[in-house]
C-alpha cells in the first residue's frame, strides 16, 4: 500500500527550506517523466532516468539543490516501483506545503462565471476572516444555482445560491404548516 502523507513528509523533512522550489522542480520533471514510453521501475530503470534527468539538468544549467532534491525522489519513486502515484503525491505534497505556508484552498461555484473582481473581493474575505497568507481558489459554473454562489473551504460549506435560498424558504414554510400542502 503507497503512504502518500509518509511520502510527503519524507520529500518536506529532505528538502526543509529548499521544499517550495524544489517541489515546483519535482511537479515539472515528473511531467516530463510521464511522457517516456514504457513501464519505469526497478533499478535500472532508475538509474536510467537519473542519468537522463541530469543530462537534461546540465544542458539547461539548472543544477541547484531542489533540482537535484526532486531528481533523487523521482528515481527513488521509480526504484521503489511507485512512480504509479506521482499524482497522488503531487497533491499530498502541495497540501502540505500550502498548509505551512499558511495558503488556503477555495473552490467556488456560481450559476455564471465568475469575475475577477468578486474573485479577488472573495479572496480578500476569506483571507480576512481566517489569517490565512494566501488564498487559492477553483471557480467552476453551475447553471442550476439559478444565482448566487457556493464556496467551499475545506469541509466548511457556504451555500449563498438562490437554488439553495428557495430550497431553504420551501423546507422552513413546510415545518411551519405541518407539512401540509394545503
Amino acid at each position: 500500500m503507497f503512504h502518500s502523507g509518509r511520502w510527503a513528509g519524507v520529500f518536506l523533512t529532505v528538502t526543509g527550506a529548499n521544499a517550495d522550489e524544489a517541489f515546483l522542480c519535482f511537479k515539472a520533471l515528473a511531467a516530463q517523466v510521464k511522457t517516456i514510453d514504457g513501464i519505469l521501475l526497478g533499478h535500472s530503470a532508475s538509474a536510467k532516468l537519473e542519468k537522463l534527468l541530469r543530462e537534461s539538468a546540465a544542458t539547461s544549467h539548472t543544477e541547484t539543490p531542489a533540482v537535484e532534491y526532486a531528481i533523487r525522489f523521482l528515481c527513488l519513486l521509480v526504484e521503489k516501483n511507485c512512480f504509479r502515484y506521482v499524482n497522488l503525491l503531487i497533491q499530498k505534497i502541495e497540501q502540505n506545503l500550502d498548509a505551512k505556508n499558511g495558503i488556503i484552498n477555495a473552490v467556488v461555484e456560481a450559476a455564471i462565471p465568475v469575475d475577477s473582481s468578486f474573485e479577488e473581493k472573495l479572496k480578500l474575505m476569506i483571507k480576512e476572516k481566517t489569517g490565512a497568507a494566501s488564498v487559492k481558489m477553483k471557480t467552476g459554473v453551475r447553471p442550476e444555482l439559478l444565482g448566487g454562489y457556493i464556496l467551499r473551504i475545506g469541509s466548511h460549506y457556504i451555500d449563498a445560491s438562490l437554488k439553495g435560498q428557495l430550497e431553504s424558504m420551501a423546507a422552513h414554510l413546510g415545518a411551519n404548516t405541518g407539512g401540509r400542502n394545503g
